[in-house]
């Protein structure tokens, strides 16, 4: 193995340390991949970046220099702004004095979806490869774990006042007017993709539904220059539009989410994948489901076109919810006119973690134990990285 495999392979291990991890791949198109994110330099200097925690350039250059490469902090503080600026790792500087970086996930909400506006061919392959088998090993070793998105349903589809009250975490236009700010939207990487390869989106042709709100993800995005600034009404016009879309709300598993995705069964990777389950309500975080009053139904098929998890079918003419593939998004119920279709919230209802560090640290908790992650919290304290 020559020198540049060897450090793609290290910042691989590395990466699949993290929280969502980044496992190797059999044909190693997970190295490809990186290959295409970081020059050799990089790669290299991602390897000395913790996937956890926040930190200043001073400290991530001490940990460098160990490793035997040699950069002044104005060095190592342009090449981490242009790595940042490429969507390779994460900056912070909302609650700091001073900008902060760490590593970024190379699936889900991370690189690859800050490679928006940006996309080829070749990544868009490569990284296709990667999707599918990292979803096929998840599914057959259970590391699919906690999501890191949840379903939420369209306000509109359960009553207010009503039977039910929707918790704040649970409503989008509640989430969008009450973000600190500023707020951005950007391009669909999903759908994006999907018009790289040729195989456009059936349900609609809006791509700009990628809403940033929490204040430094909005930031971050206008900096790359891969999103907009967006004001408050604008943002809850385009969670409008994706409602008319029939497109399913899911923001990030959080009591204060930094973004809400807009997501349909025929582009969303995640989608797509839990679709081949047999059971797909099981991996995702939902507070609702959907049912039918068979006695209203009239069977006139709105609603089998409307689910994006192929939940819905007629049986001897009536609507039937399948309840092993309902994920809670509602978008049956706001266009059933016979009134049939509602939405039941669920008995034992799951409340999200606080925010992203803690839906984090619960997700690399079930990965590696509760001990190892009080030891990861001490080494965060010592100021190794983790």
């Amino acid at each position: 193995m020559n020198a540049e495999s060897t450090v793609y392979r290290s910042l691989q291990e590395h990466l699949d340390k993290s929280p969502v991890g980044y496992p190797a791949t059999e044909s190693g198109v997970d190295i490809s991949l990186l290959e295409k994110l970081f020059t050799p330099e990089e790669a290299e200097i991602a390897t000395c970046l913790s996937n956890i925690k926040l930190e200043p350039v001073k400290t991530i250059r001490r940990r460098l220099n160990k490793s035997g490469m040699s950069l002044s902090v104005d060095e190592l503080r342009k090449k981490l702004d242009h790595m940042a600026r490429k969507g390779s790792i994460l900056v912070y500087r909302e609650k700091f004095r001073e900008r902060r970086y760490k590593n970024a996930g190379v699936t889900a909400g991370g690189i690859v979806d800050f490679q928006v506006d940006r996309l080829t061919k070749d990544l868009v392959d490569t990284f296709h490869q990667y999707h599918q088998e990292h979803f096929a090993a998840a599914e057959t070793t259970g590391r699919i774990g906690i999501p890191q998105l949840r379903t939420i349903p369209v306000e509109t589809s359960v009553p207010v006042p009503g039977k039910y009250k929707v918790s704040t975490y649970d409503d989008a236009r509640y989430l969008v007017e009450h973000a600190p700010g500023p707020l951005a939207v950007a391009n669909c990487i999903c759908r994006q993709t999907k018009d790289v390869q040729g195989e456009s989106c059936g349900h609609s042709d809006i791509r700009e539904t990628c809403l940033q709100i929490g204040p430094d993800h909005a930031r971050q995005y206008v900096d790359m220059g891969i999103g907009r600034y967006v004001t408050q009404g604008e943002a809850l016009a385009i969670l409008d539009r994706a409602r008319q879309a029939g497109f399913i709300l899911q923001p990030e598993n959080s009591r204060n989410p930094e973004a809400i995705c807009c997501c349909c069964g025929d582009c969303c990777g995640l989608l797509s994948a839990v679709k081949k389950s047999p059971r797909p309500a099981d991996l995702y975080a939902s507070n609702y489901y959907a049912e039918v009053d068979t006695s209203v139904c009239t069977g006139c098929g709105t609603c089998i076109k409307r689910c994006q998890l192929e939940a819905r079918t007629l049986v001897i003419g009536k609507a039937v919810v399948d309840l092993d593939r309902c994920i809670g998004c509602g978008n049956c119920v706001v266009t059933c006119e016979s009134g049939a279709s509602q939405m039941v919230q669920k008995e034992l209802k799951l409340v999200p973690p606080r925010d992203k560090d803690t839906m984090f640290l619960n997700i690399l908790e079930k990965k590696i134990g509760k001990w190892n992650v009080l030891k990861l919290k001490l080494k965060m304290l010592l100021g190794i990285r983790v």
